[in-house]
């Protein structure tokens, strides 16, 4: 006890200099400690990558879209809407088999389906593009204010049963009728009741992460609505919504070959991947005649089998459990 109480005394008698010191803060020290060169989208891509068979079908869907840019302005290539006439009966060259000059033949009024095929591929992406772009934004702005907002759940609630039990095909007649077929039309048609089945989903996912306790904690700080959205919530449903993304393209180049189908497409005139697949449909019983179908069908099979692998593949890589 002795030798512990002399200790003490001499800790007292040492001045407060001695025993205390400011610490100093180095910015620098902190930025090092605080660094880190993770990046999320950098391991997304990584674990991409690592998907042979999704990176092909990436490298060939660009090429595809790459390629239907171009085509046109490429030497020796033929109108997509001139009918060709043979020069020694001046008749109309129909349903030329496959040659030198006509490589995937001509159709049954003289026109080059080489051409044809490429201009109806650049008329559907462009379609699916545009419906995809509208459905995504909408459908994920309306779909996070509806899960979130308490308030905003009974009018969104209400619009949604109303613009849900609307047809599409009802919506397309009307449209038909105020403005005629074309490719605005059909986009517009698609767009009106398109963005739902999107909006739909991300709200059901806000609901199950809304109430969780970081977003209480965060609404108690007093975090704003969209910082919370934006921060918390979305990030958790990335892998989700990229996978609805990339099928929300070759879903709406379906739509637009079921509408050509039924008959409220677009117009026999325009070039679309649905216009020639009806076209070669109606020739499909006829042996010589069949390439008219299977050409447009496979480029329509490997832009929608590529999209729907490369979405599935791209949804693992951006799930966060798959990231080390």
């Amino acid at each position: 006890m002795g030798l512990f109480s002399e200790e003490i005394r001499n800790i007292s008698d040492k001045s407060s200099e001695q025993l205390f010191q400011f610490a100093v803060t180095d910015e620098h020290k902190a930025e090092e400690t605080g660094y880190s060169n993770y990046s999320y989208w950098r391991s997304t891509w990584r674990s991409f990558l690592k998907n042979k068979v999704a990176v092909f079908l990436l490298i060939l869907v660009m090429s595809i879209v790459f390629f239907v840019v171009i085509q046109p302005y490429l030497p020796n290539q033929k109108s997509p809407t001139e009918i060709y006439l043979n020069e020694e009966t001046g008749y109309q060259l129909r349903n030329v088999e496959p040659n030198s000059e006509f490589w995937f033949g001509t159709n049954s009024i003289g026109q080059d389906l080489w051409s044809r095929i490429w201009a109806g591929t650049r008329t559907s992406l462009l379609i699916g593009v545009v419906v995809a772009l509208f459905e995504v934004i909408v459908g994920i702005t309306i779909g996070a204010l509806w899960g979130y907002s308490r308030k905003l759940e009974n009018p969104i609630s209400h619009m949604y049963n109303i613009v849900e039990n609307i047809p599409t095909t009802i919506v397309l007649i009307l449209m038909s009728l105020i403005l005629r077929p074309s490719i605005t039309t059909i986009i517009i048609a698609m767009c009106i009741t398109g963005w739902v089945e999107m909006a739909r989903f991300i709200r059901n996912q806000i609901v199950i992460l809304r109430d969780r306790e970081y977003n209480l904690a965060s609404r108690t700080l007093g975090t704003p609505s969209h910082r919370i959205i934006f921060k918390n919530l979305l990030p958790y449903l990335i892998s989700i919504i990229m996978l609805r993304v990339s099928l929300a393209i070759p879903f709406a180049i379906g739509s637009e070959v079921f509408l050509t189908y039924i008959g409220l497409g677009l117009p026999i005139s325009e070039p679309s991947l649905g216009n020639l697949i009806n076209e070669g449909r109606v020739l499909m019983m006829s042996p010589d005649l069949r390439y008219q179908l299977i050409f447009p069908s496979i480029v329509l099979s490997v832009i929608t089998i590529a999209f729907y692998i490369i979405g599935n593949a791209f949804a693992d890589a951006a799930d966060p459990k798959n990231h080390r």
